[in-house]
């Protein structure tokens, strides 16, 4: 009786069971069945070591296509990645090395060093050498200077110690040279000037004309002149004709003081006067304008001192480049001073300086032309009189009549007018002639 009942209930659970398995059925959907792998006759399975190591076949697909491609460029940047590491390894010693004997070369040279003249090559590897301030030396040159652009005369480096050469100065151009160069031109223009009429032609035909139209001189048959000399009162316009030209013409211009050529050490001058003229000789066509030439340009007398022979030797170089062996060319010289009887009497002789032109102080016409210019921007008042003071019997200069129209406009300015009125005029001038004559005047420091 024990095992009806279980017997039953394992009866009992199979129906159970199989109602089950119906509903997985009704839930799986329908799969068709995969197609054939190939079509054609089944190939036998090949056995032995040869299917171990055949390998499968695999057809390529566009992601696959698109992998490889990755793949080389990766291959491709890491193969010149270990080039370049490689290239890195191998030129790294030899930066070192050149580093080295860099620091090795500087050391060798010394800092500073002296700069020098080479005088005289006397082998590949010696040469003779002078200083400013010392004698000619007997020295030796470095390996690592380019021989073949050494030459007598031309501008070195030299050890401080041993004075070899150790390098070579490729501008040879003196700095105060590259100055004295004109490099904006400037704003005053012939018609700035008042009156001159006469002196402006004459500086014309001597200077502007022989650069711009030399075969007129040609064509006449005579050499055109090599400079000329502007002398007069202080004031009377020497300067400013000189800017005048330096306007006006396209020639390089050379701008230089006398005081500027007298040098401390023995020869410099001579040296910077040598250096001028060949500057100005490769920037052909040119002017040079020595302004205040009576400083180096003095008569020559028994000098007593170093000093005084060095400032004759200048003038002597200055002499031998204005007519001397060589050939100027398309240079022209202008000088101007202000007491042209204390200069030497070689320096003004035809051939060096052929023409002479003086400027005396205005005349009425030119002071009229002078007042104008200076007045013409300035609002004057309805009484102001110029005539007044150009009809007056002081001897006024262009510079002095600049200086009574400035001083107008100031004193207008201190009242807060902006009128000038013919009293200012007035104040101006009487200011200006006490200055004139080395007076005070009345009040001023009151």
């Amino acid at each position: 009786m024990g095992q009806g009942p279980s017997g039953g209930l394992n009866r009992q659970g199979l129906p159970g069971d199989r109602k089950q398995d119906g509903s997985d059925k009704k839930d799986k959907k329908f799969e068709p069945a995969a197609p054939p792998a190939r079509v054609g006759r089944k190939q036998r399975k090949q056995k032995g070591p040869e299917a171990a190591a055949r390998l499968p076949t695999v057809t390529p697909h566009t992601k696959c296509k698109l992998r490889l491609l990755k793949m080389e460029r990766i291959k491709d940047y890491l193969l010149m990645e270990e080039e370049f590491v490689a290239n890195q390894e191998r030129l790294k010693p030899q930066e070192e090395k050149a580093e080295e004997d860099r620091s090795k070369v500087d050391d060798l040279r010394g800092s500073p060093m002296s700069v020098g003249n080479l005088e005289e090559l006397i082998d590949e590897n010696h040469a003779i050498v002078s200083s400013s301030v010392g004698p000619e030396y007997y020295v030796g040159i470095l390996s690592f200077v380019d021989k073949d652009q050494l030459e007598p005369g031309c501008a070195i480096l030299m050890h401080n110690k041993v004075l070899s050469v150790v390098g070579l100065l490729q501008d040879e151009v003196d700095p105060m040279v590259s100055v004295m160069k004109v490099e904006k031109a400037p704003l005053e223009s012939y018609a700035d000037i008042g009156g001159l009429d006469a002196q402006i032609q004459e500086i014309k035909e001597a200077v502007e004309l022989p650069l711009t139209h030399p075969e007129l001189y040609e064509d006449i048959g005579i050499k055109p002149p090599k400079g000329v000399i502007l002398y007069g009162e202080p004031g009377t316009g020497k300067t400013l004709l000189a800017k005048a030209v330096a306007n006006s013409t396209s020639a390089t211009f050379l701008r230089v003081v006398g005081s500027e050529l007298i040098q401390k050490y023995l020869g410099d001058g001579p040296k910077l006067v040598r250096e001028l003229f060949r500057v100005a000789d490769d920037l052909s066509p040119s002017i040079v304008f020595i302004d205040e030439i009576d400083a180096v340009g003095t008569k020559r007398y028994d000098a007593h001192s170093g000093g005084e022979r060095e400032i004759q030797r200048t003038m002597l170089e200055l002499l031998n480049q204005l007519d001397g062996f060589d050939s100027r060319g398309d240079v022209k010289v202008i000088l101007a001073t202000n007491r042209i009887e204390s200069l030497d009497p070689a320096l003004l002789r035809p051939g060096r300086i052929d023409r002479k032109i003086e400027f005396p102080l205005p005349d009425i016409k030119t002071r009229r032309r002078i007042f104008q210019i200076h007045t013409a921007r300035m609002t004057l008042a309805d009484d102001v009189n110029l005539e007044e003071f150009v009809m007056t019997k002081d001897e006024f200069s262009g510079a002095d009549i600049k200086a009574i129209c400035t001083e107008a406009g100031l004193l207008a300015l201190r009242e807060r007018r902006m009128k000038v009125t013919h009293t200012d005029f007035k104040k101006a001038k009487e200011k200006v002639m006490f200055k004139k004559k080395e007076g005070v005047p009345e009040g001023l420091y009151m």
